[in-house]
């Protein structure tokens, strides 16, 4: 498919998102209401090409937990929400994104201006609140996008929110595939791309994978810095494994990775029963549902 008609099918498929909020949003509960943000971000992942596997989907907590990933590029997101929506912690910038920007908002994403210190600790008293109230909340504590093949180190400020609010904190790890079984840098959104820049790379990128590994959650405990390297661990044992096993099976993958043995977790990311792969919504090159 022409590169310009799949960008034009995406701009329709955003403006059809912004009428979904508009129209529909209103008439629906909460369940609704995540209902259609995974659909039309499954949709959104289709339509750029890319299949979403999920690997140790048991583990996973649908409320009160502070969810951090690695973060690579703004089509993280739509991963995030195609697997289980989650508002989000933005830039502030995205705000001004068009049509973007306005959904962002509308879900429930949080922004924050980096540049002001102050603003971290409003940030943090907010997402405290709504992960005591039972909320979901997903932070990228790396604090900047990378191209996926190794992780910087994360910035512990956020999880602040979930040592105050008991709750427990929920790793993630993304990363992308191409059609040779190699990992993809094509979504990597860094350095000056702009966006328009990035979404050509990602949509010449052939069709792709997103692998997302759903690490077993991990108690809160007293100390932030202690609780950040201790997701940072178990994302990257995860995502090197999954760098150097792409060709072995996912069983074998997650026998190797295990939480850390001093945080207590409800689930055992080393219990190979637990991590069979689902293959959420596959597709064709053409963007269509296989």
């Amino acid at each position: 498919m022409k590169l310009a008609l799949r960008k034009a099918r995406l701009v329709a498929h955003l403006l059809h998102g912004m009428w979904i909020v508009a129209t529909r949003f209103s008439k629906v509960g909460a369940d609704g209401r995540q209902t259609l943000n995974r659909e039309w971000s499954l949709k959104m992942l289709r339509l750029c090409g890319m299949r979403l596997v999920v690997h140790n989907d048991s583990a996973r907590l649908d409320r009160g937990a502070l969810v951090v990933a690695n973060h690579i590029s703004w089509i993280d997101i739509y991963v995030i929400n195609a697997w289980r929506p989650t508002p989000f912690v933005s830039k502030a910038e995205i705000r001004q994104w068009p049509v973007v920007g306005w959904l962002a908002q509308q879900l429930g994403t949080v922004f924050i201006q980096r540049e002001k210190r102050s603003d971290a600790k409003r940030i943090m008293h907010e997402l405290s609140d709504r992960l005591g109230a039972g909320e979901l909340m997903c932070v990228f504590p790396e604090g900047t996008t990378t191209n996926g093949l190794a992780l910087l180190p994360f910035h512990a400020n956020m999880f602040q929110a979930a040592v105050s609010a008991s709750a427990p904190v929920q790793p993630l790890c993304i990363m992308y595939e191409d059609a040779q079984g190699r990992q993809s840098t094509a979504p990597a959104y860094i350095d000056d791309l702009t966006l328009a820049d990035s979404l050509n790379m990602l949509l010449s990128g052939g069709p792709l994978t997103a692998h997302v590994y759903v690490g077993a959650p991990l108690a809160p405990g007293a100390d932030r810095r202690t609780l950040a390297a201790e997701a940072e661990g178990v994302i990257g044992m995860a995502l090197r494994e999954m760098q150097s096993g792409m060709t072995r099976s996912v069983a074998a993958i997650a026998a190797s990775i295990s939480s850390p043995t001093n945080s207590p977790s409800t689930h055992n990311a080393s219990d190979a029963s637990n991590v069979s792969p689902v293959l959420i919504d596959p597709v064709d090159q053409s963007g269509r549902s296989a």
